[in-house]
């Protein structure tokens, strides 16, 4: 019984999730780039009292954003522990559940989140970060294991990866030390290993997926040989929600994953028969090394570099199962485990019916700038940039939103889609995301999304949208949207892309792409402006068509 996507609904501002405080003490704004205070409870929603408190990190990932809604529909009252509150704003089931503020990198936040707590689910994992990454997960899991212990909680649940024995990839070996520290917390901890996890959005299945749509002919690294037992992620959930019913004498790892072990090659044409394309011939190549061919992947799929290498590595090796012994404490889920082309199925079903819940597009980029824009007043010293376009339509309002809204992904971006194209190829030869991530929704967006090399900043849906720039840049860069109705009638669009340079390449970038500026942001704002126009026309048109029809049948019915 899973919940249906969530469909567009008012979004909120930060003011509107956090509580007005008591006397003169001031809320912490919180932005991912600085060292958070002592956890903040962001949300105490009147409830009865539950049978379990549970507190979910890692809440705003592919896996922590779906688990959420299982944990309260099987009756659990939720704790969330994010970095950034604005990342809730627009989720679903933030109504449901408390919210804080901290970060497991410092272990003073984790104090009031894990009081009275009893499962940690601890969801977080450093993928394609750099620099020591191993440190600080290190760090992260070290802090966690001692606050659980400290709080009382009865149990930890973890979800790492499938390795084998022997020398590991980075990313690999660390997965498989934050397991081994929360294993000696001393507080009961059940260390689920799951390979390649398959549902729409995740990183796995749309390396597969954009790999098969994308090449006719696949010369492939020789690791398509390897043997893989993926798993679909409504398995994964299954297992991470029974998981809190442990006995408290387990404390182990258990290995996850479907009932079929698949070459990956065969996972690519098992995806291509699903999707209805031809099976594609695939050559194993000896001369790819994982470098190489985590570039291949970053070129010709939506996968960023600093994602693809840490796949890349993790399927040098086989990626199957030891042991099912998990079924012994957690019956498999009715009807059994999905096979992996039922998962493929289901994945494909839902993104055609636009009710991807979460996706590896929302997860935070590295490299890519997180801090929120300054208001004006703080930009006082710094060198700003700025392109201003403000245009008028016949059109009403709430017409010219919905063109705002819709843009990007397939209906792109109004102007110039050679340069829109090439801008995203340049950005992906550097290792950026590049401009085809797309949209998770076709209609609607969510504060924190995903939009092509943009994410959503600020959405106050109907009047304003605020994207913050992810390609590699010199500098910070934000574009703003929004409509507002004219007084006169019709509608004003105004566009405002903001720059702020970073040393002397950053001035170098913004006048070498000033006269593109003029042409592409000109163009944009004029198209947007006469594609509302257009579709309140059709509107229009189609009422009148509907009130001639209805008037007809409507006269046809008094003379008879």
């Amino acid at each position: 019984m899973g919940r249906k996507a969530a469909k567009p609904r008012e979004s909120r501002s930060l003011s509107e999730i956090m509580p007005e405080p008591a006397g003169n003490a001031r809320p912490n704004k919180p932005e991912s780039s600085a060292t958070p205070e002592p956890s903040q409870k962001l949300r105490w929603p009147v409830e009865k009292t539950p049978a379990r408190t549970v507190l979910v990190t890692g809440a705003t990932g592919y896996i922590g954003g779906r688990l959420v809604p299982k944990l309260l529909e099987a009756g659990f009252a939720v704790r969330v522990l994010v970095r950034n509150a604005s990342r809730m704003i627009d989720v679903p089931w933030a109504g449901e559940v408390q919210i804080y503020v901290g970060d497991l990198g410092h272990a003073a936040t984790l104090l009031a989140p894990l009081a009275g707590v009893d499962v940690v689910y601890y969801l977080v994992h450093g993928m394609g970060t750099k620099g020591d990454f191993e440190r600080g997960e290190r760090e992260a899991a070290t802090n966690v294991a001692q606050a659980a212990r400290d709080a009382g909680v009865s149990r930890i649940v973890y979800l790492g990866g499938l390795h084998p024995q022997g020398e590991l990839s980075p990313h690999l070996r660390s997965r498989a030390e934050v397991g081994r520290i929360l294993l000696d917390s001393g507080v009961p901890t059940a260390a689920l290993q799951a390979g390649v996890v398959i549902g729409s959005g995740s990183t796995s299945f749309e390396m597969i997926r954009h790999l098969t749509d994308v090449l006719p002919y696949m010369p492939a690294p020789k690791w398509v040989r390897n043997f893989i037992q993926p798993i679909a992620v409504r398995d994964v959930l299954h297992y991470l929600v029974g998981a809190a019913d442990l006995p408290p004498e387990v404390n182990r790892t258990f290995d996850i994953g479907g009932p079929d072990v698949l070459r990956y090659g065969q996972m690519m044409n098992g995806y291509a028969l699903e999707a209805g394309l031809r099976q594609r011939p695939i050559a194993a190549l000896p001369v790819l090394t994982p470098w190489l061919a985590s570039q291949w992947v970053n070129l010709v799929t939506p996968i960023p570099r600093s994602l693809a290498v840490p796949i890349i590595a993790s399927l040098q090796y086989d990626c199957v199962i030891h042991e099912h012994d998990i079924s012994r404490f957690i019956p498999d889920p009715e009807g059994g485990l999905t096979t992996y082309r039922r998962a493929v199925r289901l994945a494909l079903k839902k993104m055609r019916d636009g009710e991807v819940e979460t996706s590896w597009k929302n997860s935070s980029v590295e490299g890519a700038p997180a801090n929120l824009l300054p208001s004006d007043p703080d930009w006082t010293g710094h060198t700003v940039y700025l392109d201003l376009k403000v245009k008028k339509s016949a059109a009403p309002d709430d017409e010219l939103w919905r063109v705002i809204e819709g843009i990007g992904g397939d209906n792109g971006w109004y102007s110039l889609p050679v340069a829109w194209a090439a801008r995203g190829v340049l950005d992906k030869l550097v290792g950026g995301v590049g401009l085809r991530r797309g949209r998770q929704h076709a209609d609607h967006l969510n504060t924190g999304d995903a939009l092509d090399f943009w994410r959503v900043e600020e959405l106050r849906r109907g009047r304003f949208l605020r994207l913050r720039a992810e390609m590699k840049l010199p500098g910070r860069a934000w574009l703003e949207l929004s409509s507002e109705p004219s007084p006169e009638g019709g509608s004003t669009y105004t566009q405002r892309a903001i720059f702020f340079p970073q040393g002397l390449a950053g001035r170098l970038y913004w006048f070498a792409i000033l006269p593109f500026h003029g042409i592409i942001f000109n163009d944009m704002a004029s198209r947007i402006t006469q594609t509302a126009r257009a579709n309140a026309a059709i509107a229009v048109r189609q009422s009148a068509v509907l009130n001639g029809s209805a008037r007809q049948t409507a006269t046809e019915t008094s003379d008879a």
